[in-house]
């Protein structure tokens, strides 16, 4: 034993203390106890292992100080102590490691300073100290410390100057300086740390304007600079941020108008300047940011009304405009965020009646319109039904079933009505037109594949069949039907909300259940999205399988736009992982034949058809399982027809979290976009939830065939039975040898070369017929061990 080199422990369920007879051990290099429950002090004697690279401590329960012992380990390149309950000083001799790339001791109970000198060898890479209780200065040696990669100070109390601390990082990829009590204004210097993705300095007492500068910083995702004292306008260069998605410049003291180069930034996700000084009208080019999730512009001085084109953010979940001078009323369009959660437009000037529009938006769970103008009934939605009256308070004359409200007159609710009748009349002409046109498409598309011709009447086709159901086009009959089914279209029928429709599940007369997908209504005021209408009617008429979601019929009226499929009980993907009785029941057989069954559907649209298809929004929402858990993949609103000798240059489509990332930079669309999000959803119905950070750590080891450096820190020695869903016992035998290879072809589809990533006819070949080599000893395999089968394989 005295001659052992490397000792790897780690995730071992080991519990007690860690024996002080290790430091007996003089020729150890590597030192691994991490992701257990020991207890207790870190012995003394682990400073006489002088030969010591690597220890690693982390993600235990040990307690005391850091012994000044280890600051004999001179050969140290790794020290990682952090998620641990450690308590008092940082020993002064720690300054001796001059060899440290990794040095973390986040999440425990340490004070006083961080020791001045970590970086004096000038090759620390990983420095993270936060959730602490750390006071004092930033260590002087990180100004110069070019070699850093990731750092991670946040929570705790450091001072100091950022314009004086810092300098320039051209390796830097990641900081965080956050809840601090920094100082000073920002550097130029920030726009010349060409890789940094996450800049988060936000709590602090930063002062000063924004450095237009910063715009320089071309691959930043993350910047978060709010609750500080900054002052100024939004400088027009962060508009060269083409791939930021996460804008908080919240709660400081900036000025001026929003300017309209932000309108280029059509990455953003979650945009946050709340509680600033800003005033002009909210500007129209937000819709160009079409897949915000979050828009904050409350507390401010913008004046002017709520512009439509709001309601073009289809993907939105909060908005809040509340507390500004806004003024006119409510336009009908932001009743077309079918997914919107939140919506606060209280303390402004806003008047007139709540548009009718609101009684669609199902997915709203909280609403406040207090301190306005407003008047009339309350929306019949379950957000205004279930809220108190202080959302409603101090309008001009709201009425409704609310407490504290009065009950809207009989005349009321009839000129309310009338208005809904009037606009259904004006809106019939321009869809009765879109109608004719669609019927000729369909019938040509019909007739090509050598079915019955019928005349273009708007009358059911006739189809000798088994089924209730062909493709075809329904009568008012048939519409009369579903909207009887489904009490027109009520809530509780309500199955699911996605970005082009509402899905409702109907039984009709007849007793056959199906499902019911009622597209959005358009901002314009038209009835539908008819290009997505069109889109999944061509597609799912061209294209027969197994694993793809039945199209019985659709209906095109005056008023909606309507598709009818099959009804799975199973529901979505999405759903069985959120639900844990449901998820338990998800064994991993059933999880590697949903996954078999994707490949199989998506490889039939890429070489099966013709011309080729691209759903470009393979998400876990968009799979539905039947009661035998087999997949359908479903949604085609977004569908393309691929032409090879086309650029195939289109707007962006998708759900985030599942689109490739070179879509960040390009919308020229081909089935490699598909092959990306299948490997997100692979890994998701594995792990039992999205793979979040899991997704670019992977990407970046199958490109270079090393594990990520950005990530190691993290994921290397991850043991691959913890990535999966632990609802679930770990896969035995022949299931586990799949498990791992089907992780593994997941892996290889996040590949960041589009052209690198295997075709869906190659994954799907190797699903259906490879038969992997039986894995040893399963529960050690890591995921740095994944690409490399000759570690676990017998």
């Amino acid at each position: 034993m005295r001659s052992l080199i490397d000792l790897e422990l780690e995730n071992a369920n080991l519990s007690g203390l860690i024996p002080a007879s290790i430091g007996n051990l003089k020729n150890l290099s590597y030192l691994y106890l991490h992701l257990n429950a020991l207890s207790g002090f870190i012995p003394t004697s682990i400073g006489n292992l002088t030969n010591l690279i690597e220890l690693l401590l982390q993600c235990n329960k040990l307690q005391g100080s850091i012994p000044w012992e280890l600051g004999k380990l001179q050969s140290l390149h790794q020290l990682r102590l952090f998620d641990n309950s450690l308590s008092g000083f940082i020993p002064e001799e720690m300054n001796n490691l001059t060899r440290l790339e990794d040095f973390e001791v986040s999440e425990n109970y340490l004070i006083g300073h961080l020791p001045q000198q970590v970086c004096l060898g000038g090759v620390l890479e990983s420095f993270t100290a936060h959730d602490n209780y750390f006071t004092g200065p930033i260590p002087k040696s990180l100004k110069n410390c070019t070699s850093l990669y990731r750092v991670r100070l946040e929570h705790n109390q450091l001072i100091g100057n950022v314009s004086e601390d810092f300098g320039i990082y051209p390796n830097l990829v990641y900081l965080d300086l956050s809840g601090n009590k920094l100082i000073g204004e920002l550097s130029s210097r920030w726009g010349q740390c060409h890789n940094l993705t996450s800049l988060r300095i936000s709590n602090n007492n930063l002062s000063g304007e924004l450095p237009s500068e910063l715009g320089k910083a071309t691959q930043l995702r993350v910047c978060d600079l709010s609750l500080n004292h900054l002052t100024g306008g939004i400088p027009k260069a962060l508009g060269e941020l083409k791939l930021l998605f996460n804008l908080m410049l919240n709660a400081n003291h900036l000025s001026g108008s929003i300017p309209p180069e932000m309108g280029m930034l059509s990455s953003l996700v979650h945009l946050n300047l709340a509680a600033n000084n800003l005033n002009g009208s909210i500007p129209i080019w937000l819709r160009q940011c079409e897949n915000l999730l979050e828009l904050n512009l409350s507390v401010n001085r913008l004046s002017g009304g709520i512009p439509s084109e709001v309601g073009s953010l289809s993907f939105l979940q909060i908005l809040d405009l509340s507390q500004n001078f806004l003024i006119g009323k409510i336009p009908k369009a932001v009743g077309n965020l079918k997914t919107l959660g939140k919506l606060n437009l209280s303390h402004n000037k806003l008047f007139g009646f709540i548009p009718s529009t609101f009684d669609d938006m199902l997915s709203l769970t909280s609403v406040d319109v207090s301190d306005n103008q407003l008047e009339g009934p309350l929306p019949d939605n379950k957000a205004f039904r279930e809220a108190s009256f202080e959302a409603f308070r101090n309008n001009k004359g709201l009425c409704g079933n609310i407490t504290g409200l009065e009950v809207c007159s009989s005349k009321l609710s009839r000129n309310v009505d009338r208005k809904k009748n009037s606009k259904i009349v004006i809106a019939t002409v321009v869809p009765i037109l879109f109608t004719l046109l669609l019927v000729f498409v369909v019938f040509w598309i019909l007739s090509s594949s050598k079915r019955r011709e019928r005349n273009t009447e708007n009358t059911p086709r006739v189809v000798a069949s088994d089924s209730l159901f062909e493709i075809c086009n329904y009568d008012d009959k048939m519409y009369e039907n579903i909207v009887e089914a489904t009490e027109e279209f009520d809530s509780k029928y309500c199955i699911g909300v996605g970005g082009y429709g509402t899905v409702y599940k109907a039984e009709l007369s007849d007793g056959q259940i199906v499902a019911v997908k009622k597209l959005h209504p358009l901002p314009e005021g038209g009835v539908g999205d008819q290009k997505a209408f069109n889109s999944e009617i061509r597609a799912l008429t061209e294209i027969r399988h197994h694993n793809i979601l039945k199209l019985y019929g659709f209906c095109s009226h005056p008023q909606h736009l309507i598709l009818v499929y099959e009804f799975l009980e199973g529901g979505s993907l999405e759903k069985i992982l959120r639900i844990d009785e449901q998820a338990m029941e998800f064994d991993w057989i059933k999880r590697v034949n949903v996954v078999k069954g994707m490949a199989n559907a998506v490889a039939y649209m890429h070489h099966d058809c013709s011309p080729p298809m691209v759903h470009r929004d393979i998400s876990s929402k968009n799979i539905l399982l039947d009661s035998e858990y087999e997949a359908h993949v479903a949604d085609f609103g977004a569908a393309r027809f691929h032409k090879p000798d086309s650029s195939n240059w289109t707007s962006f489509k998708g759900t985030f979290g599942y689109t490739a990332p070179e879509l960040a930079y390009t919308m020229q669309v081909n089935e490699k976009c598909d092959v990306f999000s299948f490997g997100v959803v692979t890994l998701e119905t594995l792990m039992g939830r999205h793979p979040g950070d899991m997704v670019s750590f992977l990407s970046s080891s199958v490109s270079s065939l090393t594990p990520s450096r950005s990530s190691s820190a993290t994921f290397n020695h991850l043991l691959l039975k913890a990535l999966l869903d632990q609802r679930l016992p770990s896969p035995r035998e022949q299931i586990a040898a799949e498990v791992v290879f089907v992780v593994k072809l997941a892996s290889l589809c996040l590949h960041a070369t589009p052209q690198s990533r295997p075709s869906m006819q190659q994954v799907s070949q190797e699903l259906s017929t490879r038969n992997p080599p039986s894995v040893k000893q399963f529960h050690t395999i890591t995921i740095s061990q994944l690409f490399d089968s000759s570690c676990y394989t017998s």
